[in-house]
Parts: C-alpha cells; sequence; structure tokens
C-alpha cells in the first residue's frame, strides 16, 4: 500500500493519497494544478513522508525502492548522445526476465534498437520510456502523460498495455479524458494543489461532473468518447 498522510508543501495543500496494492488510478487536472508534483513526492524524488506498506520510504535500501515504484517522466532526457535505444534498454532491465529484443518487436521500434536515443523523435521517445517502465517492472508505476505525442495507432497500443496485467498497480497522469474513460481506473481531480475528487471513473464520468469540470467544452457521447465541442 501506497500512502501520503497531510502532506504540505508550495505547491501540495495538506494532501491525503492512498493507493491499495493492485489498484490502478488516473489522475486528472489542469495544467498547474500539482500532478506532477504528487508524483515526484510519491516517488521520493522530492523529500515526503510518503509509505509503503507502512515503511518510510526513506528507510528502504536504493534496490528495494527500484522493486517498490518507478516513476515515468514526460520527457526523455538522455546526457549520453552516443546510448543507443537497445543499450538504453538493457540498463533499464530490472525486475523482468523480458528481453529488450522482444519488447522491441512488440512495440514495432526494433528497427531503431541502434539509433541514439537524443536522435529519436519525441513519439519514438515516448514509447522507449514505456518500454523501460516494463523492463523495470516495479510494483507500481508512475506515468506522466504516457500517450503525449504519439499517434492514434500507438496510442491505441499503449492503451492495451495499460489495460492489461503485464504492468502491476499503474498511476497515470494524463489529460486524455478518453484515455482515462476506456481504462475505467478510479480517479482523483486536482485543483490547486489539493484533491478536488476521488471516486470511480463511473462516477466522474457522469454529465454533472463533467459540466463543473469542463463546462461545454466536453461531452460524453453515446460510444463513451469523449469529444471537445
Amino acid at each position: 500500500m501506497l500512502q501520503l498522510k497531510n502532506y504540505h508543501s508550495k505547491f501540495l495543500h495538506y494532501l491525503t493519497f492512498e493507493l491499495k496494492k493492485g489498484q490502478n488510478l488516473i489522475i486528472l487536472g489542469s495544467n498547474g494544478a500539482g500532478k506532477s508534483t504528487l508524483a515526484k513526492v510519491l516517488c521520493g524524488i522530492t523529500p515526503s513522508t510518503t509509505t509503503i506498506n507502512n515503511t518510510p520510504l526513506t528507510l528502504y535500501n536504493a534496490k528495494e525502492r527500484t522493486k517498490l515504484i518507478n516513476y515515468i517522466p514526460a520527457k526523455l532526457e538522455i546526457f549520453d548522445e552516443y546510448i543507443t535505444l537497445n543499450d538504453y534498454l538493457d540498463l533499464s532491465r530490472l525486475h523482468t526476465l523480458l528481453e529488450s529484443n522482444h519488447l522491441l518487436k512488440f512495440l514495432e521500434i526494433e528497427k531503431l534498437k541502434d539509433k541514439p536515443c537524443q536522435q529519436l523523435s519525441s513519439g519514438e521517445q515516448q514509447l522507449t520510456m514505456f518500454a523501460t517502465a516494463i523492463l523495470h517492472n516495479a510494483n507500481i508505476t508512475i506515468f506522466d502523460e504516457p500517450t503525449a505525442n504519439l499517434d492514434p495507432q500507438k496510442s491505441r497500443d499503449i492503451y492495451s498495455i495499460l489495460k492489461s496485467n503485464i504492468l502491476q498497480s499503474k498511476i497515470i497522469i494524463t489529460h486524455d479524458l478518453n484515455l482515462a474513460y476506456h481504462l475505467g481506473y478510479d480517479i482523483i481531480y486536482m485543483k490547486h494543489g489539493k484533491i478536488d475528487f476521488k471516486g470511480s471513473s463511473r462516477e466522474f464520468f457522469n454529465e454533472n461532473n463533467l459540466n463543473d469540470y469542463f463546462g461545454t467544452s466536453v461531452k460524453l457521447m453515446e460510444d463513451g468518447v469523449l469529444s471537445g465541442v
């Protein structure tokens, strides 16, 4: 169980958070609401009182923490201009028996394996980060905008993986309401550094609630797809 109790900082205000074992969660909110800040607090990038299984995250050693939680940022940052995609994925392989070459083929990026990561397109970098999450295989994986910069087909591929049991517990920060709706995970909506909504997908995606948060800019269609109007 991942917990944060009454955490307060410049950007987050007396915030309490809980993720049970096996639970998946979507974090929604406008820009600047505190979503990415919360993610960094939960995984220990920002010092906090986060606990996992009732033990402070700071008391776990580095190896134990890699098994417990992993944060996948919104943008790939590579400082070695020569490291190739394949080499980078090999470094990311921590707690899985899956080989990186199998994953490259699965994501249809095997032709890029010898290409330096710095030369990958934004969409290719997005797929690279997603691949590292699978190879890392932590108990909890936090994704920050996992479908950003992806074309519709690749977004559907990512959706299929997130919907499956390939990864364990997942926390997904996204602006993609279609992704949030179809995954059906529990949802929190952040506003001004606070959790303004916490509940099921069904509770969040109803007409009254959508009107409260988005006005007339979002509509729930008959086929369940959200669209700007």
